[in-house]
């Protein structure tokens, strides 16, 4: 039976899937990454280790599924979107990726809306003028690094570089080129006018392809660093976050997903393109659809930095108990009550992406006093994602979509406590996916379909199973209302917004 292999380069880890057709996981591993902030608001990761991680993680997954490397047909590869990196004509690397999170660029992007009719740029591009599009992030760098400006020759995505260290071609996926800002939506090419933003050379841009489309193959020196046949296919990739989406069945509108790793998205699938500067456009991996997504600054990451940084006092307890931190605190913060004790925390450590798109905005804990605990401050964060899902599903509905059935998925989906004040503030029930490993299974997906091995993108389906479904709890739902009107208040009082 046919093999394929999926990797997911994410913000906090990175991912491997082996599965076999028609519908067998063969193996999963993974290894963490390290997520720098040397100045505020800065992300920064370190792309030779994503590479590292993929050398390591593929010989672990041939030899637990027990499998000749010769079996895998095909590879693709996912990512964080739009991750920024950067190479020399040699193709050296000339600096750490600047991540998808990264909100150093505010100048920058001020200056861009200036510069440009904003309302035309919105309608061109597909997406508005925000943190996320690579010109302002090149022009910061062209500012504060000018001499790694001038040495850039080349630059694409977390995913485009794994696919240029497997393959040797340089090529940047179809929607890591519109959510940089590339993508003329009307005739889906790049453009070349939508790239002079950049102050970059056109040359710089590599090629574009869909993520199906077969970009090339694994080279001999791939191979003998990672245990890969030569000549394996690659195809384009994914986005993470897309391909994420295509495993959870989000394919008709009414469909959200809500996806809780390294970062919090939202994502919901349409045949129409709505172009709003609150959120974000990328293409459905179903060709003819599209995929409105929210994508939060923080999620994951942020609750690691708590744990990490705050929560340390907790850790002998939990032991003690058998458990992990992260459930302990959970367990703790299951007691407390909807809305903690009025504690309520703004989740923006590094500044914040949609829907307010605002890389000045910091993280705020309000409302704290001496009777708090740390089970209060925990669950507040927990809620402060909630009340960030309910603004977006608001920003849905005011653009016309009609957000009716909520799937949850990633690591974070896991905690009953989080799912459930997820349910309780959005006012719905949230289906649980069970077998659902995450981006790498969708990417391995793209592979089987660029290869022809199936010719339905909804057949990857059968890889993931419907779990438990919480439905909202009605007696939090005055404490939750306001709750979210404490939470957009308080950001609209610090930044009058």
């Amino acid at each position: 039976m046919t093999c394929l292999l999926g990797l997911d380069i994410g913000t906090t880890s990175t991912i491997g899937i082996l599965i076999r057709l028609p519908d067998e996981v063969l193996a999963i591993a993974s290894r963490p990454v390290t997520l720098s902030s040397p100045k505020a608001g800065w992300a920064e990761e370190n792309p030779e280790d994503w590479w590292v991680n993929v050398c390591d993680l593929i010989p672990e997954l041939i030899e637990t599924a027990r499998i000749d490397s010769q079996e895998i047909a095909g590879i693709g590869v996912s990512g964080m979107l739009p991750a920024v990196v950067l190479l020399d004509a040699e193709g050296r690397l000339l600096r750490p990726s600047i991540q998808q999170s990264d909100g150093r660029c505010g100048v920058e992007v001020e200056e861009l809306r200036a510069e440009i009719d904003e309302t035309a740029f919105l309608q061109k591009a597909g997406n508005g003028v925000n943190q996320q599009l690579l010109a302002p992030k090149l022009r910061w760098i062209a500012r504060h690094e000018p001499e790694v400006f001038s040495r850039i020759a080349t630059v694409f995505g977390s995913y485009d570089y794994i696919n240029w260290e497997l393959t040797g071609e340089k090529a940047i996926e179809q929607n890591w080129a519109l959510e940089a800002g590339f993508v003329d939506v009307a005739n889906d090419r790049l453009d070349d006018g939508l790239i002079a933003l950049t102050g970059l050379a056109r040359s710089a841009i590599p090629r574009r392809t869909e993520s199906h489309q077969i970009l090339g193959k694994v080279s001999e020196q791939a191979a003998a660093e990672t245990g890969l046949a030569a000549g394996t296919p690659v195809v384009g990739g994914a986005a993470d976050m897309i391909a994420s989406a295509l495993c959870a069945g989000i394919a008709a509108p009414g469909d959200v997903l809500l996806k809780f790793g390294g970062a919090v998205d939202i994502l919901t699938a349409t045949d129409k393109v709505k172009p709003d500067p609150r959120l974000y456009l990328d293409h459905h991996l179903v060709p003819g659809l599209y995929m409105p997504n929210g994508c939060m600054s923080t999620g994951g990451s942020l609750l690691n930095w708590f744990v990490k940084t705050l929560a340390g006092g907790e850790r002998q307890v939990a032991e003690a108990a058998g458990l992990s931190l992260h459930r302990h605190l959970d367990n703790l913060a299951a007691v407390k009550p909807p809305g903690s004790d009025g504690l309520t925390i703004l989740p923006y450590f590094l500044g914040e992406k949609t829907p307010i798109h605002d890389p000045a905005a910091r993280g705020v804990f309000e409302g704290l006093t001496l009777s708090h605990d740390i089970g209060h401050l925990w669950r507040a964060l927990l809620e402060a994602y909630a009340y960030a899902l309910r603004h977006h599903v608001d920003v849905l509905k005011d653009m016309g979509h009609e957000p009716a059935r909520f799937v949850v998925s990633d690591g974070g989906s896991a905690s009953d406590v989080w799912m459930q004040i997820v349910a309780d503030v959005l006012g719905a029930p949230v289906q649980r996916l069970t077998g659902h490993p995450g981006s790498c299974l969708g990417a391995a997906w793209t592979a089987a379909m660029g290869l022809g091995l199936s010719t339905n993108w909804s057949d990857v389906a059968r890889f993931v199973d419907f779990g438990e479904r919480l439905a909202p709890d009605p007696r939090s739902s005055a404490a939750y209302d306001h709750g979210y009107q404490r939470y957009r208040m308080i950001y609209e009082r610090l930044y009058g917004r």
